[in-house]
C-alpha cells in the first residue's frame, strides 16, 4: 500500500465563520498527530486565520499550504490554493471583490495566476474547460460515482479533495447549531443544503491513501499540487511593513523630519540646552536606524491636516514620551519635563513602532478617515473577531431549539440548577460552552488603520463594512506580527465637549476676551482648577468625574498637574487590584509608610513612592529589579497587554525573571509578590505619557468648568454626556445657577442653547421628535421671526399632529398663556394626521375657525410626567414627586458630623457599580443624589445587596453605618427601600388642581 502524507487539501478552522469548529493551531495539531508534512487551511470565503496559520505552522514541522473555500452559503463552488505570495494576493483580489460589492460567486472562476483551483466533483465541470492550473477535486464519498464518471479517464485532472471541517460527531452537531444560528431557523427546520455533511470529519491520512489505493495517480497529483504551494511570510519583526517613505524617497523623509523637529523646538521651548538637544539627536538617531521616519510623518501629515480643518485632538499613548512627537505637535506632553522613561516609547530592542493614539472630537473622525484614505495607497481599517459570549449564545442557542423567550432569560442570567433543567435546555447549555469564543462576525476596530507599503491584498482580503472603507479580515495582533502597525484614529465626546464649549463661550460672553484652551501652564497655576481637584468638583470634566475617580481625588488630596497624572493610572483596574492603588494612596498620605517599600522599587520609582503605576515602571523593574535587559523587558510589557499571553516567548521572560531574581538573591517570596503585582497589570496600566496627555485634556476641560460652567455643561449635554446620563448634566447646570427651561418652538434649536443664563434643551433631545421637524422650525424662525400663537405656528410649519403633540406636550407654546390642554383640544381641530408637501407662506394669513374650548383644569406636576415621557427625565426635582413629602431630611453635608453612626438618609439614585469580591459574589457601590443635590456614596455588601437589591430609578430610603477613610465619607448600608411616587396625574382619577 501507498502512503502519502501530505493530502488535506480542504480544511477548515473555525473562522469559517458560523461554519467550522476547529481552532487554526488544532488544525496544526490534528496534522502533526497524523504525520502529515503539509496542510492546506482554506476557510470559507475568509483569510482572517491564514498568516496566523503560517506563523505557527513551523511548531508543528508542517508546511503550509493557504487559500479559499469559495461558496454561496454552504455550497461549494471551488478551492484555490496559493502558489506563492502572488497567488494569494490573486485570491485576495478576488474575493475581495465579491466581498466589497456583495457578489455571489459563480461556477467557474476568473483565470488567477500562481494559484491551483479544485472544483468539486458534484459540480460536474467539463474536462475540455479545465485551465492548466485547474482541477477536479473527489472526496471518499464520490469515489463510487466516480469510478462511472466521464473524469476516470482523466485522472491527471483529479486529486483529493477531502473536507476536514469537524474533529467528531459533538463537533458535527456543533456546526448544524452554527449554521441555524446563520440562517436564523430552527434546527429543525435547518435545510440541508445549507450545511455540511457527517464525512467532514477528520480522517487520517492512512484512511484517506487506503480510501484512493486504486487510483495511486490521483494520490501523486494531491502530492505534486501541495508540493508547489510555496508561501513565505516574515514573522521576525525586525522590519516594519508599513509604508516605508512617506516623500518616496527615505533619505528624504529622514531629512524632513529632521528639519521639522528643529523648527518645532522654536514653537515649544523658550529656552534650549544640551538635555533637549542630546534628546532630539538621540531619539531621531533610533527613529532612522529602526526605520520608524515614515510612521512619525505620516503621522505629523494626518495632524496638520486636522489643524487646517480646526480640528481638536490628543495624541496619547506610548508615543507621548518622545520628544520628536513633541516637537512635530503630535502630541502636546513634554516628555523632559515630566522625565517620561524613554525605553518605553523605543529602544533598540523594539522592533514594533511606538503608539501614537490620536483622540479626535466624534464629529471630527469621519473627515480624517476619509482624508487618510484619499491621501495614502493601500489604505485598511483593522477588523476584531466579535465572539461568541455567554448570553449571545446562550440567546442565540436558545432560538435554534425552540425555547420560550421567558425561559432563555432565565439561561441568560445564569440563575439556575443545571440538574434540574429539561433536556432541550441543557443542550442549549452544554453547546454554549463549546461555541463559547467562537468568532461569530468580523467587525471593526474602534480606530486602526493600516497604511501599508505593499497592497493589503498582499496580506489579506478585505470586505466593506457599512462605514463604507475597506476592511482587512485579520485583526490587529497578526497584522504586527507580519510586521504592520496601525494609525490608531479614535474617537471621544470629550474633545467634542471642549470644542463646543469654547464656541458657546464666545457667543454667549461675546466681551469676553477669547480662550486660549491650548494654555496648559496657566491653567496648570489656576487656583479654582486646583480647588476643583482638590475637592473633587470635577462633574462633566474629562476622565476626573466618575465616582471612582471623584474618591480618589479626595482621598489623595490631588491639586497639581503630576499628582492628576498619578491619579490617572492609579485608577486603573490593574493597579487597583493588586492592591497598590490603596499602597500608593498610604504612601502618597503617610510619608512614613514609604519606608516600607523595597529599597531597589524605591530607588527604581522615588516619583510613586515604590509602587508600579505606568506600563514603564513594569519595565524599569524587569531592567533593574530583575536584570531582563530591555528586549525581555519589552516582551513583558507587550505581554501586559494580554495579546501575548499565551505565547511561549512570553512564558521565557516570565522563566528569565524568577530565574534572574534567584541569581541575584532575591527572595522567592519577594519575587513572587513582585511578579503578581506586574500580572495583575494585564493591560490595564496606562503608560506615563498616555496618563499626562488624559490629563492635559482633565485640564482643559476642569478650566471652562471652573469659569463657564453653565456654557460648558450645554456642550456636554450637547455631546451626550460622558459617564453620566444627560439628566445629571442638566442638573449639574442648575446647581451652577442655570435655568432649566423645557424646549420652546421660540427659543430651542435643534441642540441645548444658553441664553444668559437660560438653557434651553434641544428638539433632538425629545423622544420620536423628527431632526427634519426641528429644521423647519428653525428656518421658519429665521425666516419670519418668532410665533405669535398656535395658529401662526401651523400655517408657517408643515407638521403633523403626531409631531404637534410632542411639541405641545414638552410646553413648547407656554409663551402663549394656554395650557396644554387646551391646546391639544386646538390642535386636534386644526391640524390633520397626514402630513402635506411643504405650504408656501401667502401673503394672507387663512382664516382660521375659531371653536369655544371648554374649561379644561391641568395639574401642575403633568407636566413632570410629560418631561420624563419625552425627554426621559423631570425638570423639576424628583422630590416633588414622591407621594410622602421628607419632613426634614439628612443632607449628604450632615454626614461629616455623624461618622460611626447609623444613620437614614433618602437619595435620588444617580449610577451603580457592579463588582465581585474575593469569594465570587457580587457587590455594589451606589452613588445618588440628596434632597439639596449633593451626591451620596453607598457601599452594599454581599448580604446587604442580596437582601435589598436595586430596584431601577427613583428615590430611595437608605439606612446605614456613615464610614470616613482618607476624607471619603460613605454610607455602609444595611437597609435600602425604593420610595413609590405619586400617581401619575394624567390617568388619575384624583381630582385636577385649577
Amino acid at each position: 500500500m501507498i502512503k502519502q502524507k501530505t493530502l488535506y487539501l480542504n480544511c477548515h478552522s473555525y473562522y469559517s465563520l458560523r461554519y467550522g469548529t476547529i481552532t487554526p493551531e488544532n488544525l496544526l495539531k490534528i496534522g502533526q498527530y497524523y504525520g502529515i508534512s503539509a496542510m492546506a487551511l482554506t476557510d470559507i470565503n475568509n483569510t482572517s486565520a491564514c498568516l496566523d496559520f503560517v506563523r505557527l505552522s513551523v511548531n508543528y514541522n508542517i508546511k503550509p499550504v493557504i487559500g479559499v473555500d469559495f461558496r454561496n452559503a454552504a455550497q461549494q463552488q471551488f478551492v484555490v490554493l496559493a502558489r506563492n505570495n502572488n497567488g494569494f494576493k490573486n485570491i485576495n483580489d478576488y474575493l475581495s471583490h465579491h466581498l466589497c460589492h456583495d457578489l455571489p460567486f459563480s461556477n467557474r472562476t476568473q483565470k488567477m495566476s500562481d494559484t491551483f483551483v479544485i472544483y468539486p466533483f458534484q459540480n460536474e465541470i467539463e474536462i475540455e474547460a479545465l485551465r492548466e492550473n485547474e482541477f477536479i477535486g473527489v472526496a471518499i464519498k464520490d469515489l463510487n460515482r466516480f469510478r462511472f464518471s466521464k473524469y476516470i479517464n482523466h485522472l491527471d485532472k483529479v486529486v483529493i479533495l477531502q473536507t476536514v471541517s469537524f474533529t467528531n460527531k459533538k463537533d458535527f452537531n456543533t456546526h448544524r447549531l452554527l449554521r441555524a444560528i446563520d440562517n436564523n431557523t430552527l434546527l429543525s427546520k435547518l435545510p440541508l443544503e445549507q450545511q455540511g455533511t457527517i464525512h467532514d470529519i477528520v480522517k487520517s491520512a492512512d484512511d484517506i491513501v487506503k480510501a484512493f489505493e486504486e487510483f495511486p495517480e490521483i494520490i501523486t497529483n494531491t502530492e505534486r499540487l501541495l508540493d508547489a504551494c510555496n508561501i513565505d511570510f516574515d514573522f521576525s519583526q525586525q522590519k516594519p511593513n508599513n509604508k516605508k517613505a512617506y516623500t518616496g524617497n527615505t533619505d528624504l523623509d529622514f531629512k524632513l523630519l529632521k528639519k521639522l523637529a528643529y523648527e518645532g523646538v522654536t514653537y515649544r521651548y523658550a529656552e534650549v540646552n544640551d538635555v533637549l538637544l542630546d534628546r532630539i539627536a538621540k531619539e531621531l538617531k533610533i527613529i532612522k536606524e529602526k526605520g520608524f521616519v515614515s510612521y512619525f510623518l505620516i503621522n505629523w501629515k494626518i495632524l496638520k491636516y486636522a489643524r487646517s480643518k480646526g480640528c481638536f485632538y490628543v495624541g496619547r499613548g506610548s508615543g507621548a514620551n518622545s520628544v520628536i512627537a513633541y516637537l512635530l505637535r503630535i502630541t502636546d506632553v513634554d516628555p523632559i519635563e515630566l522625565d517620561l522613561y524613554f525605553e518605553r516609547f523605543i529602544n533598540l530592542y523594539r522592533t514594533n513602532p511606538p503608539d501614537f493614539d490620536i483622540d479626535f472630537s466624534w464629529t471630527d473622525r469621519d473627515d480624517i478617515t476619509k482624508f487618510i484614505f484619499n491621501r495614502f495607497e493601500h489604505t485598511a481599517l483593522i477588523t476584531v473577531y466579535n465572539t461568541f459570549k455567554y448570553k449571545a449564545s446562550i440567546r442565540e442557542l436558545g432560538k435554534v431549539f425552540g425555547l420560550p423567550k421567558h425561559e432563555i432569560d432565565v439561561l441568560a442570567s445564569g440563575s439556575f440548577n443545571f440538574d434540574a433543567l429539561d433536556e432541550l435546555s441543557k443542550l442549549v447549555i452544554t453547546y454554549s460552552k463549546r461555541i463559547q469564543g467562537f468568532p461569530n462576525y468580523l467587525g471593526i476596530h474602534a480606530g486602526g488603520i493600516l497604511i501599508s507599503e505593499k497592497p493589503i491584498h498582499y496580506y489579506t482580503a478585505t470586505f466593506m463594512p457599512p462605514k463604507g472603507y475597506v476592511t482587512t479580515q485579520f485583526d490587529m495582533v497578526v497584522a504586527e506580527d507580519v510586521g504592520l502597525y496601525k494609525f490608531d484614529i479614535l474617537s471621544q465626546r470629550g474633545l467634542g465637549k471642549i470644542k463646543d464649549a469654547v464656541e458657546i463661550v464666545k457667543y454667549n460672553n461675546p466681551d469676553d476676551v477669547p480662550i486660549d484652551i491650548h494654555d496648559i501652564k496657566r491653567f496648570k497655576e489656576d487656583n479654582h482648577i486646583k480647588y476643583l481637584l482638590k475637592n473633587a468638583k470635577a462633574i462633566g470634566c474629562f476622565y476626573v468625574e466618575s465616582p471612582a475617580m471623584r474618591m480618589l481625588l479626595k482621598k489623595l488630596q490631588v491639586d497639581n498637574y503630576l499628582g492628576l497624572v498619578a491619579a490617572s493610572s492609579v485608577i486603573r483596574p490593574g493597579v487597583a487590584k493588586s492592591g497598590m492603588m490603596r499602597e500608593y494612596i498610604l504612601r502618597y498620605r503617610y510619608p512614613e509608610r514609604r519606608r516600607d517599600a523595597h529599597p531597589v522599587l524605591l530607588n527604581i520609582m522615588p516619583e510613586t513612592y515604590g509602587v508600579m503605576v505606568y506600563q514603564e515602571d513594569v519595565i524599569k523593574v524587569a531592567h533593574y529589579f530583575a536584570g531582563l535587559n530591555l528586549g525581555e523587558a519589552d516582551m513583558l510589557r507587550r505581554g501586559m497587554s494580554g495579546k501575548f499571553r499565551s505565547r511561549e516567548e512570553f512564558l521565557k521572560v516570565k522563566d528569565a525573571f524568577f530565574e534572574n531574581c534567584k541569581k541575584s538573591n532575591k527572595g522567592l517570596d519577594l519575587t513572587k509578590e513582585i511578579w503578581r503585582q506586574i500580572e495583575s497589570f494585564a493591560g490595564y496600566a496606562f503608560a506615563k505619557g498616555h496618563s499626562a496627555s488624559y490629563a492635559v485634556e482633565s485640564y482643559q476641560s476642569l478650566f471652562l468648568k471652573a469659569y463657564y460652567p453653565l456654557e460648558y455643561m450645554v456642550a456636554t449635554i450637547n455631546n451626550y454626556g460622558g459617564f453620566y446620563q444627560t439628566e445629571y448634566y442638566v442638573h449639574e447646570a442648575r446647581m451652577h445657577g442655570g435655568i432649566i427651561e423645557a424646549p420652546c418652538v421660540n427659543n430651542s434649536g435643534i441642540n441645548t442653547i444658553i441664553k444668559g443664563k437660560s438653557i434651553y434643551i434641544g428638539f433632538k433631545f425629545l423622544h420620536a421628535f423628527e431632526d427634519k421637524m426641528g429644521i423647519k422650525i428653525l428656518k421658519a424662525r429665521q425666516a419670519h421671526g418668532a410665533f405669535f400663537d398656535l395658529d401662526d405656528f401651523i400655517d408657517r410649519v408643515n407638521i403633523g399632529i403626531e409631531q404637534l403633540i410632542i411639541l405641545i406636550k414638552i410646553n413648547a407654546f407656554r409663551f402663549t398663556g394656554k395650557n396644554k390642554r387646551e391646546l391639544l383640544w386646538e390642535a386636534h381641530m386644526k391640524v390633520s394626521k397626514s402630513v402635506v408637501n411643504d405650504h408656501e407662506i401667502t401673503l394672507f394669513k387663512p382664516n382660521r375657525k375659531a371653536f369655544v374650548i371648554p374649561e379644561l383644569p391641568q395639574n401642575p406636576l403633568e407636566d413632570a410626567f410629560d418631561e420624563i415621557e419625552l425627554l426621559g427625565f423631570s425638570l423639576c426635582s424628583p422630590f416633588h414627586l414622591l407621594r410622602e413629602p421628607l419632613t426634614d431630611p439628612m443632607r449628604a453635608f450632615d454626614l461629616i458630623n455623624n461618622i460611626g453612626r447609623v444613620i437614614t438618609i433618602q437619595g435620588y439614585l444617580v449610577t451603580v457599580k457592579r463588582t465581585k469580591t474575593s469569594n465570587g459574589k457580587m457587590m455594589y457601590f451606589g452613588t445618588f443624589l440628596d434632597v439639596s443635590g449633593d451626591f451620596i456614596d453607598t457601599v452594599h455588601f454581599p448580604p446587604t445587596a442580596l437582601k435589598y437589591p436595586f430596584r431601577g430609578k427613583g428615590i430611595y430610603s437608605i439606612t446605614g453605618k456613615v464610614i470616613e477613610e482618607f476624607d471619603c465619607i460613605t454610607v455602609e448600608v444595611s437597609k435600602m427601600e425604593r420610595l413609590p411616587i405619586i400617581e401619575d396625574p394624567r390617568y388619575s382619577n384624583t381630582p385636577l388642581a385649577s
